[in-house]
């Protein structure tokens, strides 16, 4: 449901009310928290440059409410090792969670994110960001389902049917002002008012646009490769993303195994996963560039917003984009990599920054500073 976000966010209609009007007659009876794992590196599913034996899992949070009876179901994504960490760090939250009235936390949404994410004590091992703000997008998450249940509607439509004024209501704006203040975030959002009917009604006539990249995984042959990508295209996928960044003479042939799986009028993108220092990636992708590639994905550390910017420059010659935010860890460094251009295409994981509410903020920076952005949650 977080995939369709960002394309209906900006169709929200005009409203006097400064806070959304939720009536909901309940509390937080319990916050249940598992530890879910699958053991894909078997077969070198999820497989890249960084993570050659991920076991895709997560930490999937259960919400129970008193006189309700709908349960909200969130998680965040782990792979394997490290997910009964964030397990603890849920753990940690309950307090703040249970024994709490549904009205005054969907009421004031922002106010609640600002409480769970501004705790004196555990916002020292984050603050917003690493594994607390992973298990706080976890709670949160699991929040905005149980509330859609509650209104019997799927979680974009929640969305599409808020008020700009609601939708404000939910995003903590600490940090932002010196990039989009409130007042800019209303506009925008009023400005996109009169398409909100056109969005809705393309969105259930054509689908959620979508790439794939389960048929090009590091770890796969080159015949599952090509049995994958004829696949992908007799279900409809015109865009495709490979992992590379381990050998490029290997990558070479891979790609070269999918254009011609593909063609050349097919979107081809690929992805590095923070594998090379900043002028590797500019050297290296450089020898991909015969293959007409959309975007290179994560070609650096994920915190290097300036490293970003100098591929980005290295490579535009080539027509080569920039992607990143799969492990941006909050909106500020979303803020600096729209700020300084340094990402072209901005994706969002709903399950490492904290959650709708802040994903809603970086959509709206988006917006402002013209990034083509997409969101993305990785899920099994």
């Amino acid at each position: 449901q977080s995939h369709v976000i960002c394309y209906l966010i900006y169709v929200a209609m005009e409203s006097k009310s400064k806070r959304p009007k939720v009536v909901v007659n309940g509390k937080i009876s319990k916050l249940i928290v598992k530890d879910v794992r699958f053991p894909t590196s078997l077969e070198a599913h999820g497989s890249d440059a960084m993570h050659k034996d991920p076991d895709y899992s997560a930490a999937y949070v259960v919400i129970k409410s008193d006189g309700i009876d709908h349960e909200g179901h969130g998680l965040t994504f782990t792979v394997g090792r490290g997910t009964e960490v964030v397990v603890c760090a849920v753990e940690s939250l309950r307090g703040m969670v249970e024994g709490r009235d549904l009205g005054d936390i969907f009421g004031d949404f922002a106010g609640f994110w600002r409480e769970i994410t501004s705790e004196s004590q555990l916002r020292w091992i984050g603050p917003e960001k690493g594994v607390i703000h992973m298990a706080t997008a976890a709670v949160v998450n699991a929040l905005w389902d149980l509330w859609a249940k509650i209104e019997g509607k799927p979680l974009w439509k929640l969305l599409a049917d808020m008020t700009p004024e609601e939708i404000l209501s939910t995003i903590d704006f600490r940090y932002l002002s010196d990039a989009l203040t409130e007042e800019e975030a209303l506009e925008i959002l009023r400005e996109s008012a009169h398409l909100r009917q056109e969005r809705m009604k393309n969105i259930r006539s054509s689908g959620y646009p979508a790439y794939t990249t389960s048929c090009a995984w590091l770890g796969y042959s080159d015949e599952i490769l090509t049995k994958l990508a004829r696949e992908a295209l007799s279900q409809g996928f015109t865009k495709f993303k490979v992992k590379v960044g381990s050998d490029i003479e290997d990558d070479v042939r891979r790609l070269s195994v999918m254009r011609r799986e593909i063609g050349w009028t097919n979107m081809l993108m690929v992805d590095a996963n923070q594998k090379w220092d900043v002028e590797n990636a500019i050297n290296y992708m450089t020898k991909l560039a015969e293959f007409r590639l959309k975007w290179i994905e994560e070609p650096t550390s994920p915190d290097d917003v300036f490293g970003h910017l100098a591929i980005k420059k290295g490579l535009s010659q080539h027509g080569i984009g920039i992607a990143t935010g799969e492990q941006c860890q909050n909106r500020v460094m979303f803020k600096q990599f729209l700020q300084s251009g340094a990402m072209d295409y901005c994706q969002i994981d709903a399950a490492r920054i904290g959650g709708v509410n802040e994903i809603l903020s970086v959509i709206l920076m988006a917006k402002k500073f013209g990034g083509k952005h997409q969101t993305k949650i990785d899920i099994v």
